[in-house]
C-alpha cells in the first residue's frame, strides 16, 4: 500500500526479510517449532492479471520445509492487494481475483504444505478500509464497512472452494481480530451484545449462518448489503477446521462508554481475563478447536516475558478444563514497522514496535541486526517442554470429535 507520501508498506521489505529470509527462518528453527504462519505477499507473486511470479516463494516454501522441517500455516492474504486491483476490495472482480491467486498457490506448492489461512483478520480489513478509511479504497462508515466486508467474505468463500478442490485434505486456519467488550456504564450495556455480533459477522456469514433470522439481518440490509449476496453465502456454506484468535492486550480490549450524548469505544490495557472470555466465546460459538494465532505486547522485554508467561499459563489452565486449544503463536518474531509509517515522512526507525523475540536495530549502515532478547531462549525452552508449558487436553476435549 502506497500514499502520497510515496511509502508502501511492505513489512517483509521494510524488515529485511526479503533480504534476510534464509537467516530469519534459521531464527524460527532454532527456537524448535515445528510450524509456524506465513504470510505470501500476493501483490508480488501476481504483479499482473494472470501473471504469476513464483521465484522468490519456491525458494523459501522449499527451505522451510525441506532443510528446516518447519510447516507453513500460510497465510493467503494478510493486508494489500496486487496494485493493478483497482480500488481492491471494491473492485467487483476482488473474490474472483483473490481465488484465481489462491488457486495458482495450491497446484504450485500444495506437495509442501496443507495448511491455509484465506484471509487475515477480515475484521480489521473491513475496519482500515471500509470504516476509517486509513486503507484503500478509503470507505468511511458502516456502509463502506459492510461493502467491504461483504467482498471480503466472499472471497474467502471462493479460496476456501478452490482449495478444497485442489487439496481435499487441507485445514483451513480461519482467523480473526478477537476484541472483548463491556461497559463502562450501565447506560451502554444494552450495546455491548451488538459489538459482539459484529466482531463474529464475517465468520456468521463465511459458515451461511446469516439469513432473515439473524440478529444484524435487518442492520446489514440497511447498511447496503445485498439481500441476494447474503442468500448466495447461505446456499454456498464453507466449514474451516480451526479457529485463529488474534489478540493483543494492548490493542483488543474496549471498555463501552457516553461521551456528549454518545457511546464511544476506549481501548484499555487487558490481560489473561479478557483473552479467556475471547477464547470460550469464540470456541462455544463456532465448535472448533482453537489456536491463539497472534498474541504479544510492545515495550520494554520485562513486560513482554510478562505477558508471555501470563498468557501461557492461561492456555494450561484452559486446556486442563477442557478447551481444546491446540495452538499458540507469538507475532512478530521480530520489531515490525507500524502502520504509522505509511502516512508518516520520520526515518524507518521512528516507526519500529519493539513486540518480537528479537529487537530490530540499525547500526548505522541501513542494515537491521536481529538482536536477541531474554524472550529468544524463554520460548525456545517453553517450545522444548510442551507437556509442563501448555498440559495435557482435559477429558472433555480428548473426547471431542
Amino acid at each position: 500500500m502506497a500514499t502520497s507520501t510515496g511509502r508502501t508498506l511492505d513489512e517483509y521489505e521494510l524488515t529485511q526479510h526479503y533480504r534476510f529470509w534464509r537467516d530469519d527462518l534459521q531464527r524460527a528453527a532454532s527456537l524448535g517449532v515445528r510450524a509456524a504462519r506465513y504470510g505470501i505477499p500476493w501483490y508480488k507473486v501476481n504483479p499482473a492479471p494472470g501473471v504469476f511470479d513464483w521465484s522468490w516463494t519456491d525458494q523459501v516454501l522449499e527451505y522451510m520445509v525441506r532443510d528446516l522441517h518447519i510447516q507453513p500455516i500460510v497465510d493467503l492474504m494478510h493486508y494489500g492487494c496486487p496494485l493493478w486491483l483497482d480500488r481492491e476490495f471494491a473492485n467487483p472482480a476482488y473474490p474472483e481475483r483473490v481465488a484465481e491467486y489462491v488457486r495458482a498457490f495450491v497446484e504450485r506448492y500444495r506437495h509442501l504444505t496443507m495448511y491455509y489461512t484465506p484471509l487475515n483478520e477480515p475484521w480489521m480489513n473491513a475496519y482500515l478500509c471500509g470504516y476509517s478509511g486509513v486503507w484503500p479504497p478509503y470507505l468511511r462508515g458502516w456502509r463502506g464497512w459492510t461493502q467491504i466486508t461483504m467482498a471480503l467474505v466472499l472471497g474467502m468463500s471462493h479460496t476456501i472452494s478452490a482449495i478444497r478442490e485442489l487439496q481435499p485434505d487441507a485445514v483451513i486456519v480461519h482467523v480473526e481480530a478477537t476484541s472483548s467488550f463491556v461497559a463502562g456504564d450501565p447506560a451502554v450495556a444494552a450495546e455491548v451484545p451488538a459489538w459482539w455480533e459484529r466482531r463474529f459477522l464475517a465468520t456468521d456469514m463465511l459458515l451461511g449462518r446469516v439469513d432473515d433470522r439473524h440478529a444484524l439481518w435487518s442492520w446489514l440490509i440497511e447498511k447496503g448489503a445485498r439481500a441476494e449476496d447474503l442468500q448466495w453465502l447461505c446456499d454456498h456454506p464453507q466449514v474451516f477446521d480451526v479457529m485463529g484468535s488474534n489478540f493483543y492486550p494492548g490493542m483488543n480490549v474496549w471498555k463501552l462508554v457516553r461521551e456528549d450524548g454518545e457511546t464511544v469505544r476506549k481501548r484499555y490495557y487487558g490481560g489473561t481475563a479478557e483473552l479467556e472470555t475471547v477464547v470460550r466465546k469464540w470456541h462455544e460459538r463456532y465448535g472448533k478447536p482453537i489456536m491463539i494465532t497472534e498474541t504479544s505486547t510492545p515495550g520494554p522485554v520485562w513486560r513482554r516475558e510478562r505477558w508471555m508467561d501470563e498468557s501461557l499459563a492461561l492456555v494450561r489452565d484452559l486446556r486442563s478444563a477442557g478447551v481444546p486449544l491446540i495452538g499458540y503463536t507469538w507475532w512478530p518474531m521480530f520489531s515490525l514497522v507500524t502502520w504509522q509509517y505509511r502516512r508518516g515522512r520520520k526515518m524507518l526507525g521512528a516507526y519500529l514496535a519493539h513486540m518480537g523475540l528479537w529487537d530490530l536495530q540499525d547500526h548505522g549502515d541501513g542494515t537491521l541486526a536481529r538482536v536477541p532478547t531474554a524472550l529468544v531462549d524463554k520460548y525456545a525452552a517453553y517450545v522444548a517442554d510442551t507437556a509442563r508449558t501448555v498440559g495435557e487436553l482435559g477429558e472433555k476435549a480428548a473426547a471431542s470429535p
